[in-house]
């Protein structure tokens, strides 16, 4: 995770900030003048903070100064500037020129932590929004109907039409839209996507137009939408079919005239921008029962292309499932797990509701869970419903467990093939039947092995591979979408956004 970098030549204001975001995980570095910050951020470009935090009074050079320079070459980086309550028409200098917000001192902590977490927040949409298709993963698949997807995409890669791609969810459909925008003449434009499913009807408008000053509560600042970020290059508008009508209607006009008005706005702002759309919907049926306009069906219907969902690429499984082992262990930062061609067989026959989403987020599970560089099938996770019977077990584990009351004492290689097997088994040592019926024994197994070591950080340790593991649960029932998965776990949108971060679990959200 990118730093929050301190700007202030106070050294108990850099002291007390830097203490309460490290007790809230988040790395800190301080400066204590502004010429140090610019020096700083022309050296190492890309990999500066997420959000800056600047005093307005300082030596060597004022914080407004510093907001004008930094705000020209990383437009997109959220700066808050602290501020005395003397300094209120410093303040207004600071909203005009694209300051976040101001922390005006003395300040209350938590508040002021809480407007940094903002403040990354928005940090991390606005990275998503400028992605460029040079870090996106390249496309895999050597089946039938994924050669017809790639030779589509090589008949468009010199046109600027608007493109309709279909499939379900997590079949890939972005990266078809990211492909298309790469091998177009707007490769070095751009490409920002937005899930319109996923935000609220109140919020989208603001996002895809983007809003003045004061348009609404909450409209601190002037802010530009998906369609100003993606001009000269792509917009990939995922899951139109769930766009509500009103906004239908704008995005109409867009398309037509490539005009647009900001929330809260009186000048109309003109965008060059190619729109890629996708559903997983039948939108001919959505437009019989008005749901959706007719006129917009056929302006974005101008070129379709349906993806294959993962069952119907079955002969794709095993060089998926070797590509995203091999890429969850660099995320990890561990050596790649191996796959028998037993558990490629399982994965094989499963249907994939999920599809390649759902591949993906069962390579990391399993890169995380399985007890060995060798995945078996006994390792797979228990949505692919691999049975294994006591006749299965390996001898190792049979000489590694006994059980004394109702304590299993294990290994931790033992425990560890407990806990990712999460199944029953039945194990006789010649003395006892060790019964591991359900996930809890496997997870107190396991603790007890960590606890015998001279390990310290058991409950941080489990407690993330629980998360890790609770949440990709939930992302693989709800096809990556994090706001129902939030839902359905009982937790808030910002809390499951901040774990997926936590936990390192971005790319495979």
């Amino acid at each position: 995770m990118k730093p929050i970098w301190i700007v202030d030549d106070d050294q108990s204001i850099r002291f007390v900030l830097e203490k309460a975001l490290l007790r809230e995980k988040l790395p800190t570095r301080s400066f204590t003048n502004t010429s140090d910050v610019l020096h700083a951020l022309t050296s190492e470009g890309e990999c500066g903070p997420q959000v800056l935090v600047s005093d307005i009074r300082m030596p060597g050079g004022s914080g407004l100064e510093l907001l004008d320079k930094v705000k020209a070459a990383f437009p997109g980086l959220p700066v808050i500037i602290m501020t005395a309550y003397s300094d209120l028409d410093s303040a207004v200098s600071a909203f005009q020129g694209g300051a976040f917000e101001y922390l005006p001192k003395p300040f209350d902590l938590p508040k002021a932590v809480e407007l940094i977490r903002r403040a990354v927040e928005e940090s991390h949409r606005e990275e998503v929004a400028e992605e460029r298709i040079t870090q996106a993963p390249e496309m895999l698949g050597q089946a039938p109907a994924m050669q017809d997807v790639f030779r589509a995409i090589g008949r468009l890669s010199q046109s600027n039409v608007t493109v309709m791609i279909t499939g379900e969810s997590g079949s890939g459909k972005e990266l078809v839209a990211k492909a298309l925008h790469k091998h177009s003449p707007r490769a070095n434009g751009p490409f920002v996507a937005i899930n319109t499913a996923a935000i609220p009807k109140d919020l989208l408008e603001s996002e895809l137009f983007g809003h003045e000053r004061g348009a609404f509560t909450g409209a601190q600042t002037m802010r530009r939408g998906r369609f100003e970020q993606a001009d000269a290059g792509t917009l990939f508008l995922d899951e139109i079919g769930d766009m509500p009508f009103d906004l239908q209607t704008r995005l109409l006009w867009v398309l037509s005239d490539g005009h647009f008005y900001r929330v809260g706005g009186h000048g109309a702002v003109k965008t060059n921008v190619r729109v890629i759309a996708a559903t997983h919907q039948n939108l001919e049926q959505r437009v019989k029962d008005g749901a959706f306009r007719e006129d917009l069906f056929h302006r974005l219907n101008v070129i379709r292309l349906r993806l294959p969902p993962l069952r119907e690429r079955r002969e794709d499984i095993p060089m998926l499932t070797r590509h995203f082992l091999q890429q969850s262990a660099a995320q990890l930062g561990i050596e790649a797990k191996r796959i028998s061609e037993a558990a490629l067989t399982w994965l094989g026959n499963f249907a994939f509701p999920g599809n390649v989403r759902q591949l993906e987020n069962i390579c990391h599970w399993l890169s995380v869970m399985a007890p060995a560089q060798s995945i078996e099938p006994k390792d797979l996770p228990p949505e692919i419903g691999v049975v294994t019977h006591a006749s299965c077990v390996p001898d190792e584990m049979t000489t590694l467990c006994s059980v004394q009351g109702d304590v299993a004492e294990c290994s931790e290689a033992a425990s560890d093939a407990l806990v990712a097997s999460m199944s029953a088994l039945s194990v006789t040592d010649g003395r006892t039947k060790v019964l591991v019926p359900n996930w809890e024994h496997g997870l107190q197994a396991h603790a007890h092995a960590l606890l015998s070591t001279d390990r310290c950080d058991v409950w941080d340790e489990l407690t993330r591979r629980f998360e890790s593991s609770l949440i990709l649960a939930a992302l693989t029932v709800t096809h990556g979408r994090r706001i129902e998965a939030a839902q359905k776990l009982g937790i808030g949108r910002n809390t499951i956004t901040r774990k997926i971060q936590e936990l390192g679990l971005e790319s495979l959200a």
